[in-house]
């Protein structure tokens, strides 16, 4: 699976932005799907993640209430809905797979696709 990240750019703080991240292939659906993001300087970092037909989710306690996570398989394609961004949320921001169970997500995330850079303006 080979995917690609959209959606970032310059917001304020308290704006929203909506991520996108497109994938090839035929396979998509049968992949759990989780989000990560790097900001400068710190180590990669899980955000949220939703089962492969979509009706769980799993979110980084810094994010939850914040960001919602959705799929449309159909469309072989997986988005982060980011409201009340605050600057902490500076980061480029990945999509992947996620090769384990769903009690271990996120676990083995792997096929990382290229990155979207959200900057929040304070």
């Amino acid at each position: 699976v080979q995917l690609q990240a959209s959606g970032g750019g310059l917001v304020q703080a308290g704006g929203s932005l909506r991520l996108s991240c497109a994938a090839s292939g035929r396979t998509f659906s049968r992949y759990i799907m989780d989000w990560f993001r790097q900001a400068p300087g710190k180590e990669r970092e899980f955000v949220a993640a939703i089962s492969s037909g979509g009706s769980s989710t799993r979110y980084a306690d810094s994010v939850k209430g914040r960001f919602t996570i959705s799929r449309d398989n159909d469309k072989n394609t997986v988005y982060l809905q980011m409201n009340s961004l605050k600057p902490e949320d500076t980061a480029v921001y990945y999509c992947t797979t996620d090769l384990s169970p769903w009690a271990a997500v996120p676990g083995t995330p792997s096929s990382w696709g290229q990155g979207t850079q959200v900057t929040v303006s304070s």
